[in-house]
């Protein structure tokens, strides 16, 4: 198998990868679950941001 083989089969793969997002079967569902995960993690970033800042304000030793 030559280097142009294996750069064809790897863009052939690609490719059938993209013609499966492009379809219609998955419609907004990824639109809509990274909309999700979004929010999922800012709010976790939130919680443990509020965490940090009480340790902080109780901890005297720290420079601020």
């Amino acid at each position: 198998m030559t280097l142009s083989g294996i750069f064809y089969g790897i863009a052939d793969f690609m490719q059938m990868t993209f013609r499966l997002l492009e379809a219609d079967m998955i419609g907004n569902i990824f639109n809509y679950s990274c909309i999700v995960l979004g929010f999922v993690g800012l709010f976790i970033w939130l919680n443990m941001q509020k965490k940090y800042n009480a340790a902080a304000e109780n901890n005297p030793d720290q420079l601020k």
